[in-house]
């Protein structure tokens, strides 16, 4: 079990991640982020407790709706903000945007637009580690709609067969877009797929921070010991659309409510206090120190310089 620093320390990022997609979503609506923009709102639980079962120096893929996932392996705030405004200062040098967050130094092999490519680098990354008798690991975290995904049903049979330390983390949230994944799959479950390719398998509360952090912690050790890949499906669900702009046609506003009453970032500091003996108190400094903090990395990504046009194709080609 965690420590009660690493529990506010796993609350304090979830929080985060939260008020860092809304003003993501502001500057949105406000013209100043162009392009799409996909927000992990109602996610934070899933990205927080799979990663902070890693270890600084392991690999980490993720997807376009990757910000929360990043900031949660350690991915500055104030360049991930820089980079959804295609600013000089962002990660990814503001010429990845929202779907290419990458930042090599904490072990982020990058977000990727293309459902279900990150799984196969992270295999790779993985089969590397063991190639080099390192103990690192690797985890890809997906969407359920990856599932139907060639590039992933790859990823799955190799790790198998090579045995690679790796963790396949699927974030259902039960919808692949706006089509509802149980009319996509003819199984129950999808990590019944996985298990197909010989692969362990299970099934958790992916609105439960610490259940998901236990999983994952496992599944991480198993790999670094030598037993090979885990897939995780995490049922978690989407509290805002798709993307910005998406008026939700495909799903019930009773749905939402739903789950909108078990948002993580809501009733986990309520067990915090009720379970492990945290005050009111420390969750209102974390919330007052959350909101400093994402004004200063707004203000900071808004007063940020855009990037020299001379510099446009800089680290393009090798």
């Amino acid at each position: 079990m965690l420590e009660r620093d690493e529990l506010l320390r796993m609350y304090k990022t979830m929080l985060l991640i939260r008020r860092f997609e809304e003003q993501a979503v502001a500057f949105y609506k406000s013209g100043d982020l162009r392009g799409s923009l996909h927000p992990c709102i109602g996610q934070e639980a899933t990205a927080v407790g799979a990663v902070f079962a890693l270890r600084p120096d392991d690999y980490l893929t993720c997807t376009y709706r990757g910000h929360g996932q990043a900031i949660a392996k350690g991915l500055d705030a104030k360049a991930g903000m820089s980079e959804l405004l295609g600013r000089a200062t962002g990660c990814s040098l503001g010429k990845g945007g929202s779907m290419h967050y990458t930042d090599p130094s904490i072990g982020l092999l990058g977000e990727n637009a293309i459902v279900g490519a990150g799984a196969p680098i992270a295999v790779g990354a993985a089969f590397a580690a063991r190639l080099s008798k390192s103990d690192r690991v690797a985890l890809t975290m997906f969407g359920d709609g990856a599932l139907n995904q060639g590039p992933l049903m790859e990823a799955l049979n190799l790790a198998a067969v090579w045995q690679a330390p790796v963790i396949f983390f699927c974030e259902n949230n039960l919808y692949s877009e706006m089509t509802p994944i149980r009319n996509m799959v003819g199984t129950a479950t999808l990590m019944e797929r996985a298990a197909g390719f010989g692969i362990r398998s299970l099934r958790v509360d992916g609105y439960d921070v610490l259940a998901v952090y236990e999983a994952t912690k496992e599944a991480v050790e198993h790999a670094r010991r030598g037993g090979g890949p885990t897939f995780i499906e995490a049922m978690t669900y989407r509290l805002f659309g798709h993307m910005v702009g998406d008026n939700e046609p495909y799903r019930t506003k009773e749905e939402v409510a739903e789950w909108r009453a078990k948002d993580p970032t809501v009733t986990f500091p309520r067990r915090l206090v009720e379970d492990f003996d945290v005050g009111e108190t420390e969750i209102a400094a974390i919330q007052t120190q959350v909101e400093a903090e994402i004004a200063a990395i707004a203000r900071f990504a808004h007063e940020s310089p855009w990037p020299e046009l001379g510099a446009i194709a800089d680290h393009v080609f090798a």
